[in-house]
């Protein structure tokens, strides 16, 4: 259930005109279509019905029942399709009213790195598996998503190393790919910081004590799950690790120096 204030929700419900049902200009499909788009949930499933099941309404239940994280996106993107089909001309200051509530809504997520637990390679397989494990941490559950934040890190790690060009095979554990990979880094002289590269060796051992995680205290197999605080926090030093390779991938990838373009000498003109 989101953190919404009954202020909060009032003027929310003025903004996107909900006292009539609707949500802004919105038909029963483009809602169901906008709300999926965002957050991967159908709208018009029984579990967001309330009264009368109007749009309105959806969303009203929509807020009841899903995290402040989820919430606070779903709200963003509407006031941001609000201002692109000016829905808002004569609102005044209500609109930055809401964006300060959407801002409020983010600083409560219990993973801030989420956003970086994306597929980074073509595949129904990954982006499945990443989907899994946000919406795990959406619902506000990272007991539950502990196994699938681990084969999340393992085909993330195999992509990484391939990338690098190391060896990759089935038999190698998330600790060794670690390892290697991180290895290579520091050969390649792209860490900065010897701070850096100390934080970086260390998560080799957080990895291989997160293979014993997923194995023993997770949903993988018939074992008493791993209470919340531990969860939360394994989550988050996983998650942040993950946050930090990407960006550090992409400059790596922005240093390279562009292919130098070749011409034929005999072009026949």
């Amino acid at each position: 259930m989101a953190d919404l204030s009954g202020a909060e929700k009032r003027k929310l419900e003025k903004l996107f005109g909900m006292s009539g049902g609707y949500v802004l200009n919105f038909s029963n499909r483009t809602f169901e279509e906008f709300v999926d788009e965002h957050t991967g949930r159908k709208i018009y499933e029984p579990g967001y019905k309330i009264v009368s099941g109007s749009k309105a309404n959806r969303l009203r239940g929509f807020w009841a029942h899903e995290s402040n994280y989820l919430v606070g996106k779903l709200i963003g993107a509407l006031i941001d399709y609000g201002h692109e089909t000016e829905a808002f001309k004569n609102d005044g200051s209500l609109p930055e009213e809401c964006r300060r509530i959407v801002e409020r809504l983010a600083q409560q997520n219990t993973v801030p790195e989420i956003d970086a637990l994306i597929a980074t390679a073509d595949g129904r397989d990954f982006e499945a598996l990443a989907v899994q494990v946000r919406d795990a941490i959406t619902k506000n559950q990272p007991q539950a998503a502990l196994d699938r934040l681990h084969t999340f890190v393992i085909k993330y790690m195999r992509i990484l190393c391939e990338q690098h060009g190391l060896t990759v095979t089935r038999e190698k554990p998330l600790h060794s790919l670690f390892g290697e990979y991180v290895k290579k880094l520091l050969d390649g002289g792209h860490l900065e910081s010897k701070m850096t590269a100390y934080i970086l060796k260390s998560s080799i051992s957080v990895m291989e004590a997160f293979n014993d995680v997923r194995n023993d205290q997770s949903l993988a197999h018939d074992n008493v799950v791993l209470n919340y605080d531990e969860s939360l926090l394994i989550f988050n030093h996983v998650a942040n690790t993950v946050r930090f390779l990407r960006g550090l991938e992409a400059r790596i990838k922005a240093a390279k120096p562009a292919p130098v373009e070749t011409f034929e000498d005999d072009i026949p003109f």
